[in-house]
């Protein structure tokens, strides 16, 4: 299965990880080609050099072209900003863009409790894998 690993860049190096478990595994996964400028940095400088991409680099139209022929996403939803199982928000968009392209959407851990957008996430029926990459089919 080919597969887009999303969730906060924040969390660079562990979507590196997880890509590289599920190639392991034998599906074809892939994150975002804006990702090299992140490893190895600081939050603070990651912030900075995700509103760079953003707003100069087009990330994501950059994403939405990737993601294209997948088949899935995969969400890593890991704890941020004392937010459990955080998605921000160009995650979302993310979701939706999976959504809207009849993709199959995982998400590494539950729900979070974010009010403003719940409901959406739910609307879309993720496969919710509670951490088991053996879980993606």
């Amino acid at each position: 299965m080919k597969i887009g690993i999303i969730g906060s860049m924040q969390f660079t190096e562990k979507m590196l990880e997880v890509r590289d478990n599920l190639n392991k595994m034998g599906h074809e996964a892939f994150v975002t080609d804006l990702h090299m400028a992140l490893v190895g940095k600081s939050d603070e400088e990651k912030e900075k050099i995700k509103l760079h991409q953003k707003n100069n680099m087009d990330a994501i139209r950059e994403f939405w072209r990737a993601m294209q022929d997948a088949d899935a996403v995969l969400v890593l939803n890991y704890d941020k900003k004392g937010i459990k199982n955080y998605i921000g928000g160009n995650t979302l968009m993310e979701i939706g863009f999976a959504h809207v392209l009849n993709q199959k959407v995982f998400l590494l851990n539950p729900i979070p409790e974010i009010e403003f957008y719940r409901t959406e996430i739910e609307a879309i029926k993720p496969i919710i894998i509670n951490g088991d990459l053996l879980k993606i089919k």
